[in-house]
């Protein structure tokens, strides 16, 4: 998976984040109201979102824009 990240461009990158901090956050209320009972899919994301980031921070700082 790191090998298909540093392939991505920044601005995917950024996108992907984007994507699935927004995940994150429904995941999150689902939790809260009992509509998704599996807790631990939470900290998977959470991992992703950082593999994502961690690539992202590898990049040229000429590459990278904040959308």
């Amino acid at each position: 998976m790191s090998k298909e990240l540093q392939q991505k461009s920044a601005a995917e990158l950024s996108r992907d984040a984007a994507d699935l901090r927004s995940s994150i956050r429904e995941l999150r209320f689902k939790i809260a109201t009992r509509q998704h009972g599996k807790v631990r899919d939470m900290r998977l994301k959470k991992r992703d979102l950082a593999r994502l980031l961690t690539a992202l921070a590898t990049k040229p700082k000429s590459e990278i824009t904040l959308a």
